[in-house]
């Protein structure tokens, strides 16, 4: 890979124009050459707005491009997947929104590319590049390896969401043109009046089941125990056994004017408390709240050393990174699979198949 990764980005939609094309094309290490949009006025538009040199109707187009080093996608969640797959099996490295997929199947397609040519794949899941969460990590697993607080007995994770956008000023532009319709991809056992409700849920909650794992070292070793869902197919609670811990999630909407998501840590004698931040609020990284309890009573309110950042832009340069460095990537496709079927497993349970 050259000292300059040049990119393509394939979508000129709201996470392209708010997050993702604003970040790229700030990067000293990244400079992005083209970029794949079927609607043609809203191409030139945002083309014209980022300096994009190249403009293709089509994903295939880009792919093609011998200047186009790797490729970033944000798109329906069913079509970026086919997207990152095409790119793969054309050898490029892949930087794409989560879900990786809508289904196992999907994502073991996505991967098999992958694995033919060599090409990686990041998810991008943005809470693991967040400074707050980074030290965070570092608390839990110093606590873990110490024996300091006792074991971990409970992990509860709280996620009603809210307004993530919080006023985010970055300028966009929309057309009249149609949009593109994705491809109808879904789990074979979902019958078709439950796919939207599942993709509700798991464009949100896939978040919390890769956060988790990753708080917590855990890999593969998370399973779903029990579900208690409303008929909407996303307000309850779902259990789940990760890394040998019970791990609760509350799932549901508030009309809140900030972001109600925070991950509580329990160990015998104290705990580790991180509360997100609204998800486009640039520059601010989670909250991090330590009580050590036991024989002295202690509460500590650290910062991370990269206090002022944004996650988004965070996960951005991680990619540029790695792929100059060989570095892998923290969030991998091969561990994204693993959220997918967690999501199945969910609504499997919900509706008794």
């Amino acid at each position: 890979m050259s000292v300059v990764v040049r990119l393509g980005y394939v979508g000129a939609g709201f996470m392209a124009q708010k997050v993702h094309l604003p970040n790229f094309t700030n990067l000293a290490g990244c400079q992005v050459v083209a970029l794949a949009e079927a609607r043609p006025k809203l191409s030139e538009m945002v083309a014209k707005r980022f300096g994009i040199p190249k403009l293709y109707r089509h994903h295939s187009e880009l792919i093609a491009d011998p200047e186009v080093d790797a490729v970033a996608v944000s798109a329906h969640f069913a079509a970026q997947g086919e997207i990152a797959r095409d790119t793969l099996l054309a050898g490029k490295p892949v930087f794409m929104e989560k879900p990786m997929a809508v289904s196992v199947e999907q994502a073991e397609r996505i991967l098999e590319a992958s694995r033919k040519t060599g090409a990686p794949l990041m998810v991008a899941y943005m809470k693991r590049y967040d400074a707050g969460y980074e030290l965070a990590k570092e608390y839990v697993t110093k606590f873990r390896q110490s024996g300091e607080l006792g074991r971990i007995t409970l992990v509860r994770i709280h996620y009603f969401g809210g307004d993530w956008i919080c006023g985010l000023d970055t300028p966009f532009v929309s057309t009249d043109e149609p949009i593109p319709q994705p491809p109808f991809i879904k789990p074979a056992w979902l019958p078709d009046e439950h796919v939207q409700r599942y993709i509700g849920f798991m464009q949100q909650y896939v978040h919390a089941f890769n956060f988790i794992r990753w708080l917590l070292d855990a890999g593969d070793d998370a399973k779903v125990i029990l579900v208690d869902l409303d008929g909407d197919g996303y307000t309850g609670v779902v259990i789940l056994k990760v890394a040998g811990v019970r791990v609760i999630l509350e799932t549901g909407s508030l009309r809140h004017h900030r972001w109600d998501e925070h991950t509580q840590v329990y160990f015998e004698r104290g705990w580790v408390h991180m509360w997100s931040p609204p998800l486009l609020l640039r520059n601010q990284p989670a909250e991090v709240e330590v009580y050590i309890g036991g024989e002295r009573h202690e509460y500590l309110r650290p910062l991370p050393k990269d206090r002022w950042s944004w996650s988004y832009k965070r996960e951005a340069e991680h990619f540029i990174r790695c792929l100059q460095t060989g570095e892998p990537f923290r969030s991998p496709g091969e561990d994204a699979l693993i959220d997918v079927r967690l999501c199945e497993e969910v609504y499997r349970k919900w509706l008794g198949l």
